[in-house]
């Protein structure tokens, strides 16, 4: 089982930067992946960014070259760093924790991008 809490959203405009936080409940040292989602209105939830037990990265198209994951081990702590914000980055934004086969979300953070 793994709480999640995300904070870090919030209004800024296009260009911009915003910097996203994942704490979790427990050691992230162990889990098999933690990730970033994003949910805009009227759309499906679609991966941004995931970063793996082994310190792999991986990102949507959209999220290369302006967004990066990273994880504080011993803060159990999971970071999106997102610049070069653009309208359409607009969505709410998902912690997410996969462990042999579970899927645990936070609660969402409100990121809005004002053009």
């Amino acid at each position: 089982q793994v709480q999640l809490v995300e904070s870090g959203g919030g209004l800024v405009q296009a260009g911009g930067s915003l910097r996203l936080s994942c704490v979790a409940s427990r050691s992230i040292f162990s889990i098999n992946a933690m990730g970033w989602y994003r949910q805009a209105p009227g759309k499906e939830r679609e991966l941004v960014a995931i970063i793996t037990k082994g310190g792999n990265t991986n990102y949507a198209d959209f999220a290369k070259g302006r967004f990066t994951i990273s994880r504080d081990i011993a803060g159990n702590t999971v970071y999106l760093q997102m610049n070069s914000l653009k309208s359409e980055d607009t969505a709410v934004y998902y912690c997410n924790a996969w462990n042999f086969g579970m899927n645990y979300w936070g609660q969402g953070t409100q990121v809005t991008v004002s053009s």
